[in-house]
């Protein structure tokens, strides 16, 4: 299973990054880190700069039929950077249009906003955003991690960096139950 990590290039909050990144890895899963320049993306610790990571794949120059499930890490910066790229909210778009499992965490949501897909889902986030995604027709709730198996696709969606353990089994759960394998 090719599991797509969509981030800009700057902003990622770093834990939102490698807690799932191994967690898909423990799967014998490919993790491949897709962003919207070539290069490196600068991860953060909260707003403080934290490593760099590579990218493997740009956006644009690999569609949503080459990965089986797509992650969207937050932090503040990150998804409001995403949303702002066209390539990057047609990519996400794309993916839910094809049915495949996405996860969403803290702030991402945000992209999926742009994207037009939480509309009649339910789904968690940074509570900041629970206006902006009731505003584009979902239903917010307060929970560590919330599954919408709505059509098309399950959305997986959690909170905060203190809910990275649900987030990862629920990923690791839902993708599984998805992966072409099965």
């Amino acid at each position: 299973m090719r599991v797509a990590f969509l981030v800009a290039p700057e902003g990622v909050e770093q834990v939102e990054l490698e807690k799932p990144w191994r967690a898909v890895q423990a799967q014998g899963w490919q993790p491949r880190l897709m962003s919207t320049e070539n290069g490196e993306v600068q991860a953060f610790h909260h707003l403080d700069k934290a490593d760099t990571f590579p990218v493997d794949d740009v956006v644009g120059t690999a569609g949503p039929d080459t990965y089986d499930a797509l992650v969207l890490p937050g932090g503040v910066a990150n998804p409001d950077a995403l949303r702002t790229d066209a390539r990057a909210v047609a990519f996400v778009r794309d993916f839910f249009r094809a049915g495949r499992p996405v996860a969403a965490i803290c702030h991402a949501p945000w992209t999926l906003v742009e994207a037009g897909t939480v509309g009649g889902r339910t789904v968690t986030s940074w509570p900041s955003l629970a206006t902006d995604l009731r505003n584009a027709g979902a239903t917010w709730v307060d929970e560590e991690v919330q599954v919408c198996r709505a059509a098309p696709g399950t959305l997986i969606t959690s909170r905060r960096p203190d809910d990275l353990d649900a987030f990862c089994t629920a990923l690791v759960d839902e993708f599984g139950a998805a992966s072409p394998g099965r």
